[in-house]
């Protein structure tokens, strides 16, 4: 009889910061009159109208245009996350970042979110709204952006370690990167939707993480959400087949603790209920004929989750090793044009 391989069980110990208390949140940003908007923007409702799962060959070269954008935005704002910066400061940096590219800030008016990124600090999970709150050395911050271009959307995000960060929340943030492309690298014609979950799983659990379930990576296109629904946790009933011109995130959210979870009175901002930290990656995806392609990719050079851990003397294992090399580059080969 085999034996059960178990997952590493972890005693989480005290959190290495302080919790994150709200702060205070500034009037939302101008967007210039000639750009165009998401039909949201100015009610804060989304149409309620049917959501194609298949985008049209012009929606998917929009989306690239989107994907483009956002990803240029994410690398800008990384750019700045540094002790003693603002969370409010990293939205006007994003915000005019892709104001000046042409796109609208997704997310500013979407069902009233005030902000035109997220920006979800330590034990925030996600959807932190950026406020006066400054970055201290040895935080973690998620930074979520997503542009309007084209008449479509691109969504993306990253996990920026903030000045020396400790071991355990460097393992977090490398395991889910490395979780993030271990889903991706299923996503091809023909595989399901529930293959995605259990390659995320199977990263996150042997270090003793959780995967946040409440919240899930979704189809995109004209409209921010489609009712494509992607699970980062396995579950045989998400067995939805993926086919050429799909298009969706992947956008696992893994947890240092248990995955339970709670929400501010602010009704957006999501954080874990033992207040250990989570960590967040996330990027735009079509499927191709024989494979997919990463929307969510600058013009030039590799995106913002490429450089999270540059700074660091010493890789963490899985940044380091030939298995996660080999999902990441099989992500790259598949890039595909980025216009």
């Amino acid at each position: 009889m085999a034996k059960r391989k178990r997952s590493r069980r972890r005693t989480p110990t005290p959190p290495p910061s302080e919790q994150v208390l709200p702060g205070v949140v500034s009037a939302r940003l101008p967007v210039p009159e000639s750009i165009p908007r998401p039909d949201y923007a100015d009610s804060g409702r989304p149409a309620d109208r049917a959501s194609r799962a298949v985008r049209t060959p012009d929606e998917i070269a929009a989306m690239r245009v989107a994907g483009r954008v956002a990803a240029e935005a994410l690398i800008e704002v990384g750019r700045h996350v540094v002790p003693g910066i603002t969370t409010d400061e990293l939205d006007r940096i994003g915000h005019e970042a892709m104001v000046e590219a042409g796109a609208y800030p997704s997310t500013l008016n979407y069902r009233g979110y005030p902000k035109s990124l997220c920006s979800s600090v330590n034990e925030v999970i996600c959807h932190g709204i950026p406020d006066s709150r400054q970055l201290a050395d040895g935080d973690i911050v998620n930074i979520d952006v997503t542009a309007f271009i084209e008449g479509v959307h691109g969504d993306t995000s990253a996990t920026f370690l903030v000045g020396e960060v400790d071991e355990a929340s460097v393992e977090l943030v490398a395991t889910a990167r490395e979780a993030m492309h271990a889903g991706i690298a299923t996503v091809a014609p023909g595989s399901r939707v529930y293959d995605i979950g259990r390659a995320i799983e199977a990263v996150a659990k042997p270090h003793g993480f959780s995967v946040v379930r409440e919240f899930i990576g979704h189809g995109i296109g004209d409209q921010f959400h489609t009712s494509l629904q992607i699970p980062h946790y396995f579950d045989p009933r998400n067995s939805t087949e993926f086919e050429p011109g799909m298009t969706f995130t992947i956008e696992p959210m893994i947890n240092l603790g248990n995955r339970r979870m709670q929400m501010w009175d602010d009704d957006w901002t999501v954080v874990t209920r033992d207040l250990q930290r989570s960590a967040q990656f996330e990027h735009t995806i079509l499927v191709t004929e024989d494979g997919h392609e990463l929307l969510t990719v600058p013009a030039s050079g590799e995106p913002a989750e490429a450089h999270v851990f540059d700074h660091l003397e010493t890789l963490p294992p899985s940044q380091s090793d030939g298995e996660h090399d080999e999902q990441a580059d099989a992500a790259t080969i598949r890039t595909g044009p980025s216009t």
